[in-house]
């Protein structure tokens, strides 16, 4: 049995090196549009003349887009392959994020405001890379059984800070270095440069992926019977859902509130950190760059010891629970020292670092207890609702900046609804069975029992 154990560990190893690696870095491309924005903003606002509230909209009437396309998007993708989606997807959603550099003169050409071009590129976006981030979660159920999901997930999820780490210095340079080339403004840089990896990456996904374990050349054909037989035994706990039917499953409405409060948590931290760096007393585009970068970094790396140690001791809801709690808390604290930048950045790591906790571990609850078109339709139903956190989240942070003068009450607001996403998956998890299913791990019992 070790000797299988082991051969098996081997297997997953291999299989998460092919694939997280290529889909880990398509997943850090769509967050550079995260980390831009924010960047973007730091100068965008007063060269467009947009106000702090209008900013917030912009940022999250992404996620309407997002919200109205993902179901359709995953449920196609489930039709006709991850490799042709998602490449469609990388490919548009390239294509808007540069445009996003054209919002002015847009605004000349079609004698339309400033504020209702952004507004609409950011929707446009939100349609162009919809079902992006539920379809690589699909695709990992094609290859993973439900517990080890969570640390495939946790793996995935470090290119959202490591977006930052990488992206937070060069979106920095680029505004540091660029400004007034050929005309164009330091955030307008920053968009053309940071579309063309998407445009690549998703060229690349026609040649990279493979649709199913069949398909992969790579695998040995013992090894495609491997997985596929923990694929099989790991469905006998599933059910599958029409997608009428899914909407009176009771469990699909706890995931979707819980990701909705991470979410509101998450994007607050994510859309506003440079200007919390800034408002503490660093100027400096660049610095404030690579104290993002510092900051995430951290975040990751606790993140990647916390979902192993999850993993390892075969226990995901208190970890989970826990992590959003005190990602919640944390975030609300870092306003108390806005003097002080060390302190500011040392809460906000906390932060993030609770909210991808929190999130990896996360996905691994819907994964246990759906399976099929049931999963496809259910993991794109929560991640669009969900996603709707990265709406109201910077709207609420920047009307109330505009209303007080100040983001602390915002963000003491977002870091509560971490806390009450923790409650809800300590208390209700709980209660609807779900512990029970995520801890269905068969080698992490056996070696549960070997330690006793």
């Amino acid at each position: 049995m070790a000797i299988a154990v082991e051969t098996e560990e081997r297997l997953y190893k291999k299989v998460t090196w092919r694939l997280l690696s290529f889909l880990g870095a398509c997943y850090l491309i769509a967050y550079l549009d995260r980390v831009n924005v924010g960047f973007a903003k730091l100068h965008m606002l007063s060269d467009l003349h947009l106000s702090e509230t209008a900013y917030g909209f912009g940022a999250g009437v992404f996620f309407i887009g997002y919200f109205l396309f993902e179901v359709p998007s995953n449920l196609i993708l489930h039709r006709v392959g991850a490799r042709t989606w998602m490449a469609r997807i990388m490919v548009t959603w390239g294509i808007i994020s540069g445009a996003m550099a054209l919002t002015e003169p847009l605004s000349r050409a079609t004698g339309l405001g400033v504020d209702t071009v952004f507004y609409g590129l950011r929707f446009l976006l939100g349609v162009a890379e919809a079902g992006f981030y539920p379809g690589v979660i699909l695709y990992l159920n094609y290859w993973y059984p439900s517990h080890r999901q969570s640390r495939a997930v946790a793996l995935l999820l470090t290119a959202q800070p490591l977006s930052y780490v990488i992206g937070g210095p060069i979106s920095g340079g680029i505004m540091d270095g660029f400004n007034g080339i050929g005309g164009l403004y330091d955030w307008q840089w920053l968009y053309l440069i940071e579309a063309a990896p998407a445009l690549v990456f998703g060229v690349w996904i026609v040649f990279y992926l493979k649709n199913k374990i069949d398909d992969a050349a790579w695998l040995r054909p013992d090894e495609k019977q491997l997985l596929k037989e923990r694929l099989v035994r790991d469905a006998r706990t599933k059910r599958d859902y029409s997608l009428s039917a899914l909407f009176a499953v009771r469990e699909l409405w706890l995931f979707t509130g819980i990701f909705l409060l991470i979410v509101m948590g998450v994007y607050g931290i994510n859309f506003w950190l440079p200007s919390i760096i800034q408002a503490t007393g660093v100027q400096s585009v660049f610095y404030i760059g690579l104290i993002t970068a510092a900051s995430y970094l951290v975040g990751a790396v606790i993140a990647l010891i916390s979902t192993r140690h999850a993993e390892r001791h075969n226990e995901k809801r208190w970890h989970a629970a826990a992590a959003a709690i005190i990602g919640g808390g944390s975030l609300a604290a870092s306003v108390v020292f806005v003097d002080n930048t060390f302190l500011t950045v040392a809460f906000i790591t906390l932060a993030s670092a609770g909210g991808l906790i929190s999130s990896a571990l996360f996905w691994s609850f819907p994964g246990s207890v759906l399976m099929g078109a049931g999963v496809a339709a259910g993991l794109a139903i929560i991640n669009s609702i969900g996603n709707l956190g990265g709406f109201f989240g910077p709207y609420l942070l920047g009307a109330l900046t505009d209303l007080l003068g100040s983001p602390s009450a915002g963000i003491v607001i977002l870091g509560g609804l971490m806390i009450t996403a923790g409650i809800l998956i300590a208390v209700a998890c709980k209660e609807f069975g779900i512990e029970a299913a995520v801890k269905s791990d068969p080698i992490g019992q056996e070696r549960g029992a070997a330690r006793s």
